[in-house]
């Protein structure tokens, strides 16, 4: 099979979209874009550094743990995490970024695009307070594009389906594949001590 090259080629494979399919795209935040954040519970937020190479980082918490500040504002709080921080450096280099939010039980996601910033304002952070304890930053979208995602994709993954969820025994610890994966020879943590670990670190801030 040939690649595909061209714009042309591609859209000649395709049918057009429908026009509810274009027209869903909106500039802004409306009424059903903030009822479905207030439940969002995971999301995964898309970027890019200054040379094109793509990131994409999960990011979770409880419903409503993502915030719509306005019509065209949504922050999303930093906890702990890796402190590898690359997809802060891809916003701090492009100013760009992209998400894709699920809510739990629901087949549609809602997708929105922007203009990104790191914010550390206090009338960011304290909109994401947890027992007491406030996110180091926020990343602030400025969104530009805002539109619900049909179910198709999530309906073929039976996603949030019981049976199809996978025993995590069924693939070694996170801690036993970094040890194949980076060479360490000390013993790997358990997946209980771990799970125990990140469960106490869920809301520091490092």
């Amino acid at each position: 099979m040939a690649a595909i090259e061209t714009t042309q080629q591609l859209r000649a494979m395709y049918l057009q979209p429908k026009e509810r399919a274009v027209k869903k795209q909106w500039p802004k935040l409306d009424q059903h874009c903030k009822n479905f954040l207030a439940l969002v519970r995971f999301a995964v937020l898309s970027t890019c550094d200054k040379d094109g190479n793509m990131d994409a980082s999960p990011r979770g918490g409880e419903a409503g743990f993502v915030k719509a500040v306005d019509d065209h504002t949504v922050i999303i709080p930093d906890w702990t995490g890796n402190n590898r921080l690359d997809t802060f450096t891809n916003i701090v280099e492009t100013g760009r970024a992209g998400a894709i939010f699920l809510v739990p039980g629901v087949d549609e996601a809602l997708r929105i695009n922007g203009a990104a910033s790191l914010r550390n304002d206090e009338a960011y952070t304290s909109l994401c307070e947890v027992n007491g304890r406030f996110p180091k930053l926020v990343v602030h979208i400025a969104v530009k594009e805002a539109y619900l995602h049909c179910a198709k994709a999530i309906m073929r993954a039976d996603l949030w389906q019981p049976e199809a969820k996978v025993e995590r025994s069924v693939l070694p610890t996170m801690n036993e594949m970094l040890r194949d994966q980076i060479g360490q020879t000390e013993p790997a943590e358990p997946q209980a001590e771990m799970r125990a670990r990140h469960l106490s670190e869920l809301y520091l801030n490092q």
